[in-house]
């Protein structure tokens, strides 16, 4: 009995020591939540305003853009005197380039295994094999996930600060957007775990090229126009890949966060069960103590009695 209480009393404080372990980095990825969801939150007044100039200026050719042109008239329609902004144009699609965005680390939940498993099923689901698309991973999970399987990567980055300012990430997002200035596919998604709150995020594969989000209804009128110097092609021909960045940027920072909340989530419920796990041990302790002290008790009035 007594090697049995040392042995609860070992798992007991083998137990504290892990909670104190998860509950510590629970309070890190909070404070890590904080900061990226205030990034996040300061991020998106600049996107508003880049999106805003850019409908402004592109107005005009977003209102050529028809929604329903068929591919067999593709090459006709951009031959045109009005034909678009290459950024904006719907092609016909050979090829799809995907941005798969996971963590380097783990102790996060079920944040990796959700983003890899719903990303298979879609390429499952698009795609009949692997020269129908090309993959850039960013994130030590999700690109040894990718390689092992053969799947074609043409670009990786691992290695992400916890809150990535844009010099980190600004080779993938200007390779990805050369690739599809290229030709090399002919639309772009970012696969990534949207932060929804501290408690539930949600798989998203947005399109980010071609640019189709802009509304032509949403662009502001002014009684001073825009000076535009050297003209607005030249001015699109910067602005349109810089709003394509900011997109991209801004779904990096989003699953930041919502890495920081899901890590968050799962030290709490790691502390959360070990909580537990030492409220059983005591009652167990105390019980296999209580029945050792009734058993010595006994033996000692047994003795008491014989001795007579």
């Amino acid at each position: 009995m007594a090697e049995s209480l040392i042995e609860i009393k070992r798992k007991m404080t083998s137990t504290k020591k892990t909670s104190h372990i998860t509950s510590a980095m629970q309070m890190v990825s909070g404070a890590k939540l904080n900061r990226s969801e205030s990034a996040s939150k300061n991020y998106q007044l600049y996107a508003k305003k880049v999106r805003e100039v850019v409908t402004h200026l592109a107005a005009s050719q977003l209102k050529s853009i028809d929604p329903d042109m068929e591919a067999d008239s593709f090459d006709e329609e951009i031959t045109d005197e009005e034909a678009y902004h290459v950024m904006l144009q719907t092609r016909p699609v050979k090829r799809t380039g995907y941005i798969v965005i996971t963590s380097d680390k783990g102790l996060a939940g079920g944040y990796n295994s959700s983003i890899i498993k719903q990303t298979i099923q879609m390429l499952q689901n698009d795609h009949k094999s692997h020269d129908e698309y090309v993959l850039m991973t960013i994130g030590r999970t999700g690109t040894e996930f990718f390689k092992k399987r053969g799947a074609p990567i043409a670009y990786e980055q691992i290695g992400l600060s916890d809150q990535p300012v844009y010099d980190e990430i600004r080779s993938i997002i200007h390779t990805a957007i050369e690739m599809y200035q290229e030709n090399v596919y002919d639309e772009l998604y970012v696969c990534y775990n949207h932060h929804i709150n501290s408690l539930s995020s949600q798989y998203r594969a947005e399109k980010m090229l071609p640019i189709t989000d802009l509304d032509a209804t949403e662009a502001k009128s002014y009684e001073q126009e825009y000076i535009l110097e050297p003209s607005e092609e030249a001015i699109l021909d910067q602005l349109l890949p810089q709003y394509a960045a900011s997109l991209i940027y801004g779904a990096i920072l989003d699953a930041k966060t919502a890495e920081h909340a899901a890590r968050m989530t799962a030290m709490k419920s790691a502390t959360d069960n070990a909580s537990n796990i030492i409220d059983e041990l005591t009652l167990k302790y105390n019980h296999a103590r209580q029945a050792a002290i009734t058993q010595e008790i006994t033996e000692i009035v047994g003795g008491a009695a014989a001795l007579e």
